[in-house]
């Protein structure tokens, strides 16, 4: 896990940064000044432990750092640094996690109303990425309404109170 989402966001970025800033040094297709964008998919488990997740929370915990780290050392530059952090996703992620078990990935998933899937993450990069270049969206936290915290999940329908 530290090997891909840290030390693999880290050498991708270290080998494509001097790419990045030739293109940054272009102007744009409009005549307006150049810029690049550095995106990085982690995850509201690099913010907020959850049981069972020791070795994951670390890794997206670092990743999380290498991004924040990373906005502060290329300031002054026009290059966007922007991490995208998803809360529960339906995908084959539970699945992995829960060693190809279907029944106990499902249901993980089993009563959220409206759970996000991939689709819904690739939108959000889209826009992030489709600004105007003078803005930057740092960091952006993605959930389903049902979920308040990676331990907290409404798994029925969601209802107006009251």
């Amino acid at each position: 896990m530290y090997e891909s989402n840290v030390l693999g966001t880290q050498r991708m970025i270290a080998a494509l940064l001097p790419a990045l800033r030739a293109a940054a040094r272009e102007p744009g297709e409009d005549g307006r000044p150049g810029h690049a964008d550095i995106l990085a998919v982690t995850s509201i488990a690099g913010t907020i432990g959850y049981e069972g997740g020791a070795g994951y929370n670390a890794a997206k915990f670092a990743q999380h750092a290498l991004m924040r780290v990373l906005r502060l050392e290329l300031a002054g530059e026009p290059i966007r640094v922007v991490e995208v952090a998803p809360g529960m996703v339906k995908t084959d992620f539970s699945l992995v996690r829960f060693k190809g078990d279907r029944r106990r990935a499902d249901g993980v998933y089993d009563g959220v109303d409206n759970p996000l899937v991939a689709a819904d993450i690739a939108e959000v990069i889209v826009h992030a990425l489709e600004l105007p270049a003078h803005v930057n969206l740092d960091e952006i936290i993605v959930k389903p309404v049902a979920q308040a915290a990676p331990y907290k999940v409404i798994k029925a329908p969601l209802v107006p109170k009251g």
